[in-house]
């Protein structure tokens, strides 16, 4: 019950960091691209190799550390770094193929749930 409540308090602090460094970015870049977006996933990619490198190489981070801020605060701050990371671990191991079919199954699934919602959204709300 302690690891679920640590990362369930990992990931407040991710989603707060999320809408900080996003508001951050708007401030600064402006509007006109989802620079927010592409900054939190730069960042928390950064981040989550970092942690996860550190993590499983040394006795610096405990497991409950290590999965209170890998799976917490980066999984609150951004799901992307996750799909980076496992997309990395594979390109490590030499499965070029599952790297890049985890790549495109992710891109291609993700726009067509995402139209699929929007859809959805449409039938039962109009517009």
């Amino acid at each position: 019950m302690t690891r679920f409540l640590l990362v369930c308090l990992g990931g407040a602090i991710g989603t707060g960091a999320r809408f900080l460094v996003s508001g951050w970015a708007l401030a600064l870049l402006g509007a006109d691209f989802p620079y927010g977006t592409l900054a939190v996933n730069a960042i928390g990619s950064l981040l989550l190799g970092t942690i996860m490198h550190i993590g499983l190489t040394t006795d610096l981070l405990s497991p409950t550390l290590r999965l209170t801020l890998a799976t917490g605060v980066m999984g609150g701050f951004t799901t992307y770094s996750t799909f980076n990371y496992e997309t990395l671990r594979y390109l490590e191991e030499g499965a070029w193929m599952r790297a890049a079919l985890n790549v495109v199954a992710t891109l291609v699934l993700c726009l067509a749930a995402g139209l699929a919602g929007v859809a959805l959204a449409r039938r039962v709300a109009g517009g």
